[in-house]
């Protein structure tokens, strides 16, 4: 957005938390805003791991669920595309230029199916994930009408629990509808093990992706047999990115929290035992909140509450802070823990989200920071498209 739309369309603490030029201390809150220094460098170096293990790194749309920092991946990280989860999601992403798009999911009502298959005509190259054999006559049926082409990618179940197909004869019938139907394209396969992102453990990670890698390598083995390549074995987490790019099966990564980093994921531990926002990731995301009151000595109270921020992976972190803790909210309120009254009526503090994704989508718009001036104001393209 340019300085002078921002100033003719949005108001500054009505409709929008800053602008362009100004200091970061004058910043509206509660709001989030991104450390851009921090955010260039763990997108430049995901980017290099990815390069360094010969793999495609297909960046998590929707993680922040913003072109500009799809396109920011693109540019400084070397992705390929983006992975999201809903059609209207992907369709932002593609209107806004990304030309690579997965529905890392299944679509089955009538209306999604048509509007994912009118995503090609946009410019993007549109993929979907499958994992049942009546869907491909559907997909098919629409991508026919509308003249265009839809990749499918066969979902495994490889320890989610979720949505996917468990066996390789399965994902074999599934191959083999869609190499016979017209206007689709079987792209290869799908395998993200989500359950075990959030284990503490490197060790107990490790063991969860070699069931899942030695699942998958039966299922390309087997469709290799047939006769079908898979352009694409996707799957990988900010988790546990570097057992799937290690293992020799998978070709491309799906991570999207590593360029922010929330707090649930800043405790798990590395080989080393570290925790990965002490070295491998810096927090580069942060909930802006002010103190509003002080009334109780012990205590500060913030605007940064419930409507601010998903609390489901545990409470925010005070970011840089050990002598002040975030305890409690309400729909509008924080309680600060404040034991010697060391916080100020309008000092504002850097909270760490318990989870970036779901608190992302609560809000309009990020405020890029840098040398303590505001840099950038990007809408938040697809908060709120979940269909």
């Amino acid at each position: 957005m340019s300085p002078a739309n921002q100033a003719k369309d949005y108001e500054v603490g009505y409709n929008i938390p800053a602008s362009v030029g100004m200091n970061e201390a004058d910043i509206q809150t509660p709001c989030l805003i991104l450390d851009l220094d921090a955010l260039e460098r763990n997108i430049k170096k995901m980017g290099k791991f990815a390069k360094d293990m010969g793999v495609r790194h297909r960046v998590h749309g929707k993680m922040h669920k913003s072109v500009d920092v799809a396109l920011l991946q693109e540019k400084l990280g070397d992705s390929c595309g983006v992975c999201c989860q809903k059609v209207s999601e992907a369709e932002a992403f593609a209107r806004g230029g990304i030309k690579d798009v997965l529905v890392s999911n299944q679509v089955r009502d009538p209306a999604k199916i048509d509007r994912l298959a009118r995503l090609p005509k946009l410019g993007a190259r549109t993929i979907v994930c499958v994992d049942d054999v009546t869907n491909v006559a559907d997909l098919s049926a629409a991508a026919k009408k509308h003249g265009t082409t839809i990749e499918c990618l066969i979902e495994i179940d490889c320890g989610a629990g979720r949505c996917g197909v468990t066996t390789t004869a399965e994902v074999l019938e599934i191959a083999r509808a869609i190499e016979k139907a017209e206007n689709l394209k079987f792209s290869g396969i799908q395998a993200y093990q989500g359950a075990m992102q959030h284990m503490d453990k490197y060790e107990d990670r490790k063991a969860k992706i070699d069931i899942a890698v030695a699942m998958v390598k039966d299922a390309v083995d087997g469709l290799k047999a047939e006769g079908m390549e898979c352009d694409i074995v996707g799957g990988g987490g900010t988790g546990s990115y570097y057992f799937e790019g290690t293992s020799g099966v998978y070709n491309e990564l799906q991570c999207g929290s590593y360029a922010f980093m929330d707090a649930d994921y800043g405790r798990i531990l590395d080989k080393e035992g570290n925790r990965i926002d002490k070295g491998e990731w810096e927090n580069a995301l942060f909930l802006l909140t002010s103190v509003m009151s002080h009334a109780k000595a012990d205590k500060a109270i913030c605007d940064a509450g419930l409507k601010a921020q998903s609390v489901d992976s545990g409470l925010p972190v005070v970011f840089g802070r050990d002598d002040v803790e975030y305890i409690k909210c309400s729909d509008e309120h924080g309680v600060i823990s404040d034991p010697k009254g060391v916080l100020k009526i309008n000092e504002k503090l850097k909270l760490v989200p318990g989870h970036c994704d779901p608190t992302c989508n609560v809000h309009d718009w990020y405020v890029g920071v840098r040398g303590g001036k505001v840099e950038s104001v990007w809408p938040v393209t697809a908060r709120g498209l979940a269909y």
